[in-house]
């Protein structure tokens, strides 16, 4: 049986924030950018809700029917400049947490790496609520959107936090998009791409 999946709007937005924060709480980047669990459980939340508004408002958000699980997608173009300058990242530290460096440090590492020079369809975030794992959910999300990118001749992009994430990836045809974002004193992300399938019509 298929997995039913919508597009979330502006009503769902408590409901992405509550799924994103279950989802990354025990992450190893949001632990990087959290070291304390305290203050995770606190300020979590809020960083997860400035990834929700700025998708929202520039992307999309597709989420299951039933509220599991959801995917965070921005459509990039050909000559989207990731500028070093770019206030975005100190825009979502003040938001969210002003006296921790590593929220806007994060925004500025993954920039850095992000490619350039073709439009692609990029994806920010899966998250899926833990009690739901391993039923398939994050796979059905990303394949609507790979379909897609399959008929139209478009890339994908996307960042790993996590070995188990990074073998899913791989599984739907993601390869090495270069070496590993090694974060300071903590984890690895890893850059992945994927290239347009032949498309076969149904």
């Amino acid at each position: 049986m298929g997995v039913a999946i919508r597009t979330a709007g502006e009503g769902d937005r408590e409901l992405i924030v509550r799924l994103l924060d279950e989802a990354f709480q025990d992450d190893p980047v949001s632990g990087w950018v959290f070291p304390g669990v305290e203050d995770r459980r606190a300020k979590h939340p809020r960083l997860m809700a400035a990834f929700t508004d700025i998708v929202l408002a520039a992307g999309r958000i597709d989420v299951t029917e039933d509220g599991s699980a959801c995917a965070l997608w921005l459509s990039v173009p050909a000559d989207e400049n990731h500028d070093a300058e770019d206030e975005g990242p100190a825009q979502v530290r003040e938001a969210v947490d002003p006296d921790n460096e590593r929220v806007e440090r994060i925004g500025r590492l993954m920039a850095a790496i992000h490619p350039t020079g073709r439009a692609h369809e990029y994806l920010w975030m899966i998250g899926v609520a833990p009690g739901r794992q391993d039923e398939g959910l994050g796979t059905a999300l990303i394949e609507a959107v790979l379909d897609r990118c399959d008929r139209e001749g478009l890339p994908a992009y996307l960042e790993a936090s996590n070995a188990r994430s990074r073998n899913l990836y791989e599984r739907l045809g993601f390869e090495s998009a270069g070496p590993s974002l090694d974060l300071p004193d903590g984890p690895s992300m890893w850059p992945m791409w994927r290239e347009p399938r032949p498309h076969r019509p149904a």
